[in-house]
């Protein structure tokens, strides 16, 4: 879903979807302000039998029994109002929330390293807190005085056009005003906004790193940084606020001129007989009521410019068009076999300058392979199996897993075919079961206990206090970085797919552990197409072969045993590892 659009269209395309709700919410919302307007007029019919002969005074009575059935009609329209009013906007707001969450879960890995994930969380619920706002304030402060406005129109026709011509004009020109200065404050408003998603992520970045703080003594160092970017968000949110309140101020002088011309026209014309006592009471009464449901709209109003300028900072930085979008017409991968092929495959990262990181990559994986990739950092390794998950397009080239182009597939049928375990393995803020079933989560208890066995982990999990209950905190960090690894391994075996990607899989281990591991892994790439790529070389001594890249190229590709004996890089590499000595 693309949400390329106005923060205005944004909302009005969230309340289509529940028009008959909205529907009925605005119907009841002008019966009740409609209801109010009525009950000013009974007291015009009131005041004018109490003031007539004998006849009308006997007629006091009727008028009396309207007034309190209008009244009875006007609150039971208002708590109505309020009980789909409630339903409604919560609804919009789970479902705004879920609609930002499925889009932004759509950006690619580069957008999400150029963002705080903490930004993006309150941004989210911001805009949905924002849209709850205006559509209260569009329903129950600004429909009500509109339609006041119509009523008092209505009743002042009734009494003198010519009131009601001033009354229109005064009112359109007032509106004009209002909402010209409100516009113009549009981008104080988008700049609190901005502050604010900006010192909610900063402050979400820094307790997700508080050891750090803690290591490096740096806590009045973060203070003070905090301190001064809340210095920024303050000032930002007082230029906002105090344009508020000039333009309340504004508003309030227009109306008051309004006021103090109806009133003195409505006396003077009762003075000279033109009009009756209960028309100088419905007027004077639904001058103020107008007096102070324009000031609650304008209010509105500003406010609503104001929480739309959140909108639209939201959907500045969530909403734009994914950079690695699902095709039109895109099919489901039909994975059975696993063979994997890499026609010159070229990419490079925006902005960087230099030679790319892949240049003219050609690889055929048979299917149930074991290849590993070797090579120096930053020689494209990881940005290769990044690319075989299409978590990036490249700039030249294609990649087919069994005869299917990856770009005219679905992305989630295409991840769905691999099971992937990354250098650092990242666990949600859940239980071990929870995060070992991530994988399948339709598998059983006895499936998942099963992985954990074969992933050898199940030692470690029953000595936690909890055992597969206990939760393992914000990403995993209850836990050590094996401990992490090998529950990823362990969601890997559990998901069963016919592609496996390890990317540095056992790095985080220990000697004991990865030999370990390497035997559970070796049943579980049986008859599976294997990518692993690899610092320690021993992990990949006994798969089927091995590529080493250098420079964004392949620069050797055979069997393990074939590349010791030529004596190039791997085996220079291999020799460095047998000694004790880590090689790049």
């Amino acid at each position: 879903m693309v949400f390329a659009e106005s923060a205005a269209r944004f909302l009005g395309r969230q309340a289509a979807r529940r028009k008959f709700a909205f529907g009925g919410w605005f119907a009841l919302v002008v019966g009740g302000a409609a209801c109010g307007v009525a009950v000013q007029y009974s007291m015009k019919l009131i005041v004018d039998s109490m003031s007539g002969d004998d006849g009308g005074r006997q007629q006091v009575w009727t008028w009396l029994v309207l007034f309190m059935g209008l009244i009875a009609a006007e609150s039971g329209f208002w708590r109505a109002s309020g009980w789909l009013g409630c339903r409604t906007v919560v609804a919009v707001g789970v479902r705004i929330r879920l609609d930002l969450f499925e889009h932004l879960s759509g950006h690619s890995a580069a957008f999400f390293s150029t963002h705080l994930s903490g930004s993006l969380g309150n941004r989210i619920n911001a805009t949905a807190g924002a849209a709850g706002a205006i559509y209260g304030a569009l329903v129950w402060r600004i429909l009500p005085p509109a339609t006041d406005f119509l009523g008092a129109v209505l009743v002042a026709w009734s009494i003198d056009g010519r009131m009601a011509s001033t009354l229109v004009a005064f009112v359109c020109a007032v509106a004009v005003l209002i909402t010209c200065v409100g516009i113009r404050g549009r981008p104080l408003h988008q700049a609190f906004a901005e502050q604010g998603a900006r010192v909610g992520g900063e402050l979400v970045d820094v307790v997700s790193n508080i050891w750090n703080m803690r290591a490096f003594a740096a806590r009045n160092l973060e203070y003070r940084r905090l301190g001064d970017m809340l210095d920024i968000e303050a000032a930002a949110h007082r230029h906002s606020w105090m344009y508020l309140e000039k333009t309340r101020l504004l508003h309030d002088v227009c109306l008051l001129a309004m006021a103090a011309t109806m009133l003195t026209w409505a006396i003077h014309s009762w003075t000279i007989g033109r009009i009756s006592a209960g028309d100088v009471v419905v007027l004077s009464a639904l001058t103020f009521r107008i007096l102070h449901g324009s000031r609650d709209m304008a209010l509105a109003l500003v406010e609503c410019s104001q929480q739309l300028g959140v909108v639209g900072e939201m959907l500045g930085v969530i909403s734009r068009p994914h950079d690695v979008p699902d095709r039109p017409g895109a099919q489901p991968l039909q994975a059975t076999r696993g063979e994997m092929r890499l026609e010159q495959l070229r990419f490079r990262y925006d902005g960087a300058a230099g030679a790319p990181v892949l240049d003219g990559i050609d690889l055929v994986i048979p299917p149930g392979q074991r290849i590993g990739v070797v090579g120096p950092s930053g020689a494209g390794k990881s940005t290769l199996v990044g690319l075989l998950q299409r978590l990036a397009d490249p700039q030249g080239g294609r990649i087919t897993i069994d005869g299917q182009d990856i770009a005219t597939v679905t992305q989630d049928t295409l991840r769905a075919a691999m099971a992937v375990v990354p250098q650092e393995v990242q666990l949600f803020h859940r239980s071990v079961l929870d995060n070992i079933r991530y994988g399948r989560p339709d598998a059983s208890d006895a499936e998942v206990f099963r992985a954990a066995r074969h992933a050898h982990c199940d030692g470690f999990i029953a000595a936690l206090s909890d055992g597969y209950d206990t939760v393992v905190g914000e990403r995993g960090s209850r836990l050590s970085g094996g401990q992490r690894q090998r529950i990823g391994i362990a969601r890997a075996l559990l998901k069963n797919a016919p592609i496996l990607v390890l990317d540095e899989a056992t790095s985080a281990l220990d000697s004991a552990s990865e030999a370990e591991i390497q035997q559970a892994l070796d049943g579980l790439m049986e008859g599976r197409t294997v990518v692993a790529v690899a610092h320690r070389l021993a992990t990949v001594a006994a798969f089927d072969r091995v590529i080493v890249i250098t420079g964004g190229r392949i620069v050797e590709d055979g069997t393990p045993l074939e590349l010791r004996e030529r004596g190039g890089i791997f085996a220079a590499m291999w020799k460095l590892q047998a000694e004790g000595i880590e090689t790049e």
